[in-house]
């Protein structure tokens, strides 16, 4: 890879690119509990207005939990709703830690997740448990997520928004995230942005390639 200067900011996707996830995982948990619709009701492109909502802090999880279990069958115990929606974060690498670390070192550095206040206090609970979540969170100048934004990936005005707020000129930050759409809203808004594929690939290979300075404790091979 041709070798340019660093990004004034870098800013990331936070399930995909350093948590792991796993999309299919919701699917047939639901699938198990009656809903055979789950992929269509949600996915990565495309969501009903319920999971929109839960994104940008527009719903309380009681309601969000009730319009989930409208569409399981008949006896679902909340408690059961509640694990089949939580099945699709499945940990993170404890290589993502001197990851963070060394890029905070060589750039501004910045987290944009469309998520939801439920999964945030799972994924932050596991984190504190398994890695320490002051290690991660010490590494980024701002962490923002959708619900508490009240904006959402792939809206350019969102990336704006986050830019606006960190005094970041958009065409000197580099945005990567593993859902394409929200890649082409980056870029829409003036971003540099690359699409990350982390089922092939560690996104530690390419920002070495992009020119950042790693240690071999960054990659998941070390």
């Amino acid at each position: 890879m041709t070798s340019r200067p660093l990004p004034e900011a870098l800013i990331l996707d936070f399930g995909g690119v350093l948590y792991d996830i796993d999309y299919d995982a919701p699917v047939q948990a639901f699938r198990a509990l009656g809903l055979e619709d789950f992929a269509g009701l949600y996915h990565q492109a495309a969501q009903s207005p319920a999971f929109d909502e839960l994104e940008c802090g527009q719903i309380a999880p009681d309601a969000f939990y009730a319009f989930l279990e409208g569409h399981c069958r008949r006896g679902t115990q909340r408690s059961e709703v509640v694990d089949a929606w939580n099945s699709i974060l499945t940990g993170m690498p404890s290589c993502r830690i001197p990851l963070v670390q060394a890029l905070s070192q060589q750039t501004r550095l910045f987290i944009f997740s469309n998520t939801n206040t439920i999964h945030a206090a799972v994924f932050e609970a596991w984190m504190e448990k398994h890695l320490g979540l002051s290690a991660f969170r010490g590494a980024f100048e701002g962490i923002h997520y959708s619900h508490e934004l009240g904006q959402r990936k792939p809206d350019p005005e969102a990336f704006l928004s986050i830019c606006a707020r960190h005094r970041l000129d958009p065409a000197d930050t580099l945005f990567i995230d593993d859902s394409e759409q929200h890649v082409n809203g980056a870029k829409q808004a003036g971003l540099q942005a690359h699409w990350h594929y982390p089922v092939s690939t560690d996104v530690a290979v390419w920002l070495r390639d992009r020119g950042f300075d790693l240690p071999e404790s960054a990659f998941r091979s070390a």
